[in-house]
């Protein structure tokens, strides 16, 4: 699966301090329009430039986003559990919630069961359209976004929504398709309500409803199955609720029948993606252009569903199976035999101390898929700075899990194209 290039090393970058920390002038991202009625497109705003942080310095804003990262990876692996064991969230008990307006209570821990919250989107959410950045996440489907009047709700960079402003919300009866798709619903006065949880115990609760979705200076959508959520209590730092880009019926670009979608931007002349499919990957291979012994069978799903990788916009850091990460990892260290190194940060255990360097070169990496495809990574997407002083970290963590999963550090700087008809996905280096 990880493929170097032709060439055994590349630059990383210059060591200028004012390189590590978030730049200002790298706040958006902007994809080229994109035909409406078989495609959707988004412009991405990172978390940062929505609102800041109250993290008192670079290294431990990373620790913040690498225990959302590990609770998003724990979340996303007992939901694949669940599915292995052919046991869906309707038949597990609720964590003793009540569908009564009285008692919508559940607090949503973290903003990472959603997908991370690195990346937001703008959309415009009702008629006339209240304007709000929303969590992107390809690992779940049911869309939501906090709602007026507010039982409990988080704080949020816009103002929360209020449905009696807005011509076109309408809730949802019972008895209705969009009702009958969610996990665990609930009846109350005939129209439905809906609760979803998440691996770490968070969930949102309110009303199931269809409103007219926005996105930039798109036509409007119509009648988009969206819950509007009276109860959401967590850290999602500026977001006013997600947008589901997965693969369910309730997902925004199955109501919408998109046949494809982008989530990571670029600009420039757009050029045809290279598709390959999700799940046959084939065996990973270290830097240097050597390919590693490692079976094909690693990155394979088995008959019982386990195994097998998956290509997430919500986690940031791709996670490999302990065999594959072992023999990339000591590949990799190899060739930086000449690098300083320095103990581990967090979940990353191969880190360089490159404060007294101002230009450094390391080994090559990228993704091998079975169809002989190749997306070779740019040095900045697998290492990256962890502080303000120097230090860099081969940006790759092992699983214990049969699962493995492409995040979206190594997705920068790639259009990542989602073919809903033929269940494809396409990576296209250098377009960002």
């Amino acid at each position: 699966m990880l493929l170097p290039r032709s060439r055994k090393t590349q630059d990383l970058f210059s060591l200028n301090s004012q390189n590590v920390l978030p730049s200002k002038h790298q706040v958006r991202h902007r994809h080229p329009p994109v035909s409406p009625d078989s495609s959707l497109s988004f412009e991405l705003h990172p978390r940062l430039s929505v609102r800041g942080t109250s993290e008192r310095d670079y290294g431990t804003l990373t620790l913040a986003r690498l225990a959302r990262d590990s609770a998003r990876v724990k979340a996303i692996q007992t939901r694949l559990d669940l599915v292995s064991l052919d046991i869906k969230k309707a038949d597990l008990t609720p964590l003793e919630v009540e569908f009564e307006e009285q008692k919508l209570e559940g607090p949503v821990i973290s903003g990472t069961s959603q997908g991370s919250g690195e990346y937001f989107c703008r959309v415009g959410v009702g008629n006339p359209p209240t304007q709000a950045y929303m969590v992107l996440d390809t690992g779940s489907d049911v869309n939501w976004v906090q709602c007026a009047p507010c039982a409990d709700c988080y704080q949020q960079a816009d103002p929360i929504f209020d449905p009696s402003l807005s011509s076109s919300f309408a809730p949802l009866t019972c008895e209705t398709q969009q009702c009958k798709s969610l996990d665990v619903s609930e009846c109350r006065n005939g129209t439905c309500l809906y609760e979803v949880s998440y691996g770490d115990g968070s969930y949102t609760v309110g009303d199931f409803v269809t409103e007219t979705i926005t996105f930039g200076g798109s036509a409007a959508v119509n009648k988009v199955a969206i819950g509007c959520g009276h109860n959401n209590e967590g850290l999602f730092v500026g977001a006013a609720g997600l947008i589901g880009l997965g693969g369910g019926p309730l997902s925004f670009p199955s109501q919408i029948n998109a046949s494809s979608f982008l989530t990571v931007s670029w600009t420039g002349t757009p050029t045809p993606p290279r598709l390959s499919s999700s799940t046959r990957f084939r065996r990973l291979t270290p830097v240097a252009g050597e390919l590693l012994s490692i079976p094909p069978s690693t990155f394979q799903l088995n008959d019982n569903g386990n195994g097998g990788v998956i290509v997430d916009s919500g986690t940031a850091v791709t996670r490999l199976q302990m065999e594959a990460y072992n023999s990339m990892r000591d590949a990799f260290k190899k060739g930086t035999k000449d690098l300083p190194s320095t103990n581990g940060v967090a979940l990353f255990d191969t880190c360089y101390d490159l404060s007294s360097r101002k230009n450094v070169e390391v080994p090559t990496v990228a993704f091998h898929f079975g169809n002989g495809k190749e997306l070779s990574l740019p040095a900045k997407n697998y290492m990256i700075p962890v502080d303000s002083s120097g230090t860099f970290c081969f940006a790759f963590a092992p699983t214990s899990s049969s699962l493995g999963i492409i995040g979206n550090v190594q997705q920068q700087g790639t259009r990542v194209s989602y073919d809903l008809t033929n269940s494809l996905i396409g990576f296209s280096p250098n377009k960002c």
